[in-house]
């Protein structure tokens, strides 16, 4: 029989990654919705248009609108994927440098708390 914790796990990892996914549903929708009502305004704003023409209008628009935020999500979740690139190998960097330094400072404390026992039983003679 499995734990609670590791039977939740999965599960919670499913409900986060549909809980992002209605997220993003919602927000494509919100962008959509956005992007009808500023066609509807640049079309009511061009009186002289007919009904069919200010509908193939606002259909162009609609497409455009939704096409430029697309390659700017796309743009922002490219730059930082590779923000997270460059954020993973500089904290390898450190964490390189840091676990050096541990092992040096912990060598250097046994080498000195050797000397000093040395020493120690030297004196004792």
């Amino acid at each position: 029989m499995t734990s609670p914790s590791r039977q939740g796990a999965p599960l919670d990892r499913q409900g986060t990654a549909l809980a992002h996914e209605v997220e993003g549903y919602l927000l494509a929708q919100a962008e959509r919705e956005q992007a009808r009502r500023e066609a509807a305004a640049l079309c009511a704003r061009l009186t002289w248009l007919t009904t069919g023409q200010a509908e193939d209008l606002a259909r162009h628009y609609i497409e455009q609108r939704l096409g430029l935020t697309r390659q700017a999500l796309q743009a922002t979740a490219d730059r930082a994927k590779r923000l997270r690139g460059e954020y993973e190998a500089r904290y390898a960097t450190l964490r390189r440098a840091l676990l050096r330094r541990h092992a040096a400072c912990a060598c250097l404390l046994f080498l000195c708390s050797t000397a000093a026992g040395a020493t120690a039983c030297l004196l004792d003679r």
